[in-house]
């Protein structure tokens, strides 16, 4: 593929990956025991963006989703969970050069399921207990115990939704895919 049709598919992703992530954000989530906290299936969605097409993408598609979102829903977007959000999936794209070419050649196995759990973890780890929380103190002068309380919890259920919803979408692309020497002639 060259660079020019790589760069189109990836605007088309970004695109599509915020609709799909705003729309899931939106409307299918489970609440939590903690307040304005909700387990999420959009993350699961900006993790396989993120792993596909890399930081950049994941972290727009989570970004401009989230912030829609919350315009759409609220009428403003909560700007520090916003931030967290792209940066979760930023982060997750980082697992993107050992992912992305083992998927497109239709293979996601031990090796690639490692990376993207570890790149999980980490990010959300990174967006929701340090990242949201202290953007809440700093921009909204919350209560501490409350947002990372919020952050812990976010972080606990985000990793699992972002390893499972992300990793089946990886799993089941990759089979979609013709690897390479597949074809051959008779």
């Amino acid at each position: 593929m060259n660079k020019g049709n790589s760069t189109t598919r990836t605007i088309v992703a970004t695109g599509l990956g915020a609709a799909l992530f705003m729309v899931l954000f939106m409307f299918v989530k489970i609440p939590s025991p903690v307040p304005e906290t909700n387990l999420q299936i959009a993350y699961g969605v900006s993790g396989f963006f993120a792993a596909l097409f890399g930081p950049l993408c994941g972290f727009l598609v989570a970004f401009i989703g989230h912030a829609l979102s919350d315009f759409i829903s609220y009428g403003s977007p909560w700007w520090s969970w916003v931030v967290a959000s792209g940066i979760s999936a930023l982060i997750t794209g980082f697992a993107y050069k050992k992912i992305a070419p083992a998927v497109e050649d239709g293979k996601f196995g031990k090796a690639e399921w490692t990376q993207f759990i570890i790149w999980t973890v980490i990010a959300h780890a990174v967006a929701w207990v340090v990242v949201a929380p202290v953007l809440d103190i700093v921009i909204y002068a919350e209560p501490v115990n409350l947002v990372f309380t919020q952050g812990a919890i976010a972080f606990a259920m985000d990793a699992i939704v972002g390893i499972v919803i992300g990793g089946l979408l990886l799993s089941a692309y990759a089979k979609s895919r013709t690897g390479k020497g597949s074809l051959k002639k008779d």
